[in-house]
């Protein structure tokens, strides 16, 4: 998951001289609740001390004279929500965690409304996701530089160095690796980093048995390792530090360590108001408590962003930058659910319910050494899979895309040159569905005796992330994911469940089984029948928000340039999820990392650059 905000997306990097001051002296490192005693000068201020701005700070403050201040609207928790690793999902369950927004209604949802779920709290979402350690495929990366030519260093090759970097593998345990027949490659990995990359301490043989059943499909890739950049079945780390069990995040892996330098603050629960404007150079940064209303001196937002949108909200425009809270796009999931009525592998997560000896079993291991099934957090194996191996209509439906009218399916009076990106993207992705490079489908395996969460990598469909311009300062920004809004993108879905329905219902390596459909139900069949059932129940978030400050070239409607500056100010960058022009075909997290760590280099060296 990744920070979402409303004008500007999470992390802005502002140099130059900062707030109302001189002259710049290296501080003592310390905490600020609001901000009270922050200094009033700093190198860099970074707004959101989440996955990618802790990252970035950790990083420019390693010389120890490079002065930072981060500005973070959450608290610094130490909540076991959050370090718990058992079921992966416990900082979900704790509101105080998380921002409080929904999204509009949906059109195409029967106007249902969805909780839009971004962690608050010091490292971002990156404290409470559910710790899949998931790299998507090397194609993604290259349509992000697509969109500037072929010399662009975005692609697979210019980040993979920074995957390497944000992550500190570990292998797992080689007891595990054996009985579950866990396969990985450490070539494509670091040592470096304090984020870890873990692995838990069992597996459950029925996950290796829904694994190996794809084998019973034909063209199913197997990949040795999730890192490789290549689409297919695999086993994947999690974000946990395995010597402690714990969640491994922004906070434990950067902040920790960056805190005890004296030259790096954090100013916890502060709002940020605007970004002060020097003509078109960014300045400084205007801050209030978290719980502070509007005040009379603070009469403006920034004022970058799309021109009829701030009018209407009153604020004078200092930059026009039409894709500002457009391109919007998130990870819809699909319910498609079978349960197995003669699944006979045992031990299953199943027994942790229904058999009493291997729960007291489970519950002592974990009470001994923090081992065993509760070391488990959502699992570790998946298929992610290209269009052409689930469906043999990708040419079909990858020619209707490049058909279509584009711009038909955006907002009413969208500028023209944010129509022109999403022509752009929805090229590519034509190429993409044509493509074994890249994946388009997500089954994550739960080793029990039921499946059902299907997840759509590329959706086609764009929202928005707006100002609320009846209050743009004290309401929250309006989210709308404009779901459905393509209509291939309920083909697109149609084709995931038909193939879903083929691993448990065709295959002769679960036949055994006895799988019976529970949803969407055998009744639905045809294009129309699936569009009518996924406007019932269709999430369109795997709170996976991404695009709304896209990297793009400007007359794309992009918002930043391949150096992550935004187009038209000096002195202002975006680094977090919202720069990714389009959507990954995996979780967010492990991406986000490695953009904040190549962002790092592009401000402290100009450019690329991987320091051993």
């Amino acid at each position: 998951m990744a920070r979402l905000l409303s004008i500007l997306a999470a992390i802005v990097a502002v140099t130059g001289p900062v707030c109302l001051a001189y002259p710049r002296e290296v501080p003592a490192s310390k905490v600020f609740l609001n901000g009270r005693q922050v200094d009033t000068e700093y190198d860099y201020i970074i707004v959101g001390g989440g996955t990618a701005g802790l990252t970035v700070a950790d990083r420019l403050t390693e010389d120890g004279t490079t002065t930072v201040l981060v500005i973070e609207i959450g608290k610094l928790s130490n909540s076991a929500a959050i370090t718990t690793v058992t079921g992966g999902f416990s900082g979900m369950s704790n509101p105080s965690l998380l921002f409080g927004i929904q999204s509009v209604p949906q059109r195409n949802l029967r106007n249902r409304t969805v909780a839009v779920q971004i962690g608050k709290v010091v490292g971002g979402s990156s404290a409470v996701n559910a710790m899949m350690t998931v790299r998507p495929a090397a194609e993604d990366f290259d349509i992000w530089g697509s969109f500037f030519g072929p010399n662009s260093h975005w692609s697979w090759q210019g980040l993979l160095p920074y995957f390497k970097r944000a992550l500190n593998f570990v292998p797992p345990d080689e007891a595990v690796t054996k009985s579950a027949n866990i396969t990985y490659d450490t070539s494509y990995w670091g040592t470096t980093s304090g984020v870890y990359a873990g692995w838990p301490s069992f597996q459950y043989p029925s996950t290796t048995a829904q694994m190996e059943a794809f084998r019973g499909l034909p063209g199913v890739p197997f990949v040795q390792d999730s890192g490789s950049g290549q689409p297919g079945v695999y086993w994947y780390p999690t974000f946990m530090d395995p010597k402690k069990v714990e969640r491994s995040y922004a906070r434990t892996g950067h902040h920790d360590q960056a805190a005890t330098r004296p030259n790096y603050h954090l100013a916890t629960e502060s709002k940020v108001r605007r970004i002060v404007l020097d003509g078109t150079k960014a300045a400084g940064v205007a801050f209030v408590p978290a719980s502070a209303g509007s005040t009379a001196t603070e009469t403006v937002l920034s004022g970058i962003g799309p021109r009829q949108l701030l009018s209407s909200a009153n604020i004078d425009t200092v930059v026009d930058l039409p894709g500002v809270g457009q391109n919007f796009q998130d990870h819809p999931i699909i319910q498609a659910t079978f349960q197995y009525s003669r699944f006979n592998i045992r031990p299953n997560p199943t027994d942790l319910f229904a058999n009493a000896t291997f729960r007291a079993w489970s519950e002592a291991a974990w009470a001994a050494n923090r081992s065993g099934p509760n070391s488990i957090a959502t699992g570790n194996a998946a298929a992610w899979l290209p269009f052409p191996v689930i469906s043999s209509r990708a040419d079909e439906i990858a020619s209707a895309l490049e058909a279509q009218n584009h711009a038909n399916y955006l907002e009413p009076n969208t500028d023209p040159t944010v129509a022109a990106g999403y022509r752009a993207q929805m090229l590519a992705y034509a190429s993409a569905l044509r493509s074994n490079g890249s994946a388009f489908y997500n089954l994550v395996l739960t080793g029990g005796s039921s499946n059902g969460i299907l997840v759509d990598l590329h959706p086609l469909s764009r929202g928005t992330v707006n100002i609320d311009t009846s209050d743009p300062y004290n309401r929250p920004p309006r989210v709308d994911y404009r779901a459905l809004a393509n209509p291939l993108d309920s083909v697109v879905m149609a084709e995931l469940v038909r193939f879903t329905r083929k691993y448990h219902l065709e295959n002769p390596l679960t036949r055994d089984w006895a799988a019976t459909e529970l949803s969407p139900g055998r009744s639905v069949q045809t294009d129309q029948q699936f569009a009518d059932y996924f406007a019932r129940t269709l999430s369109p978030t795997e709170f996976h928000p991404v695009g709304t400050c896209a990297m793009m070239p400007r007359e794309l409607g992009g918002v930043v340039d391949e150096e992550l500056r935004v187009y038209g100010v000096e002195g202002l960058r975006v680094v977090d999820g919202s720069i990714m022009s389009t959507l990954v075909g995996g979780n967010t997290c492990q991406t986000v990392y490695a953009v904040a760590e190549k962002a790092a280099d592009l401000i402290r060296y100009g450019a690329p650059k991987i320091v051993e």
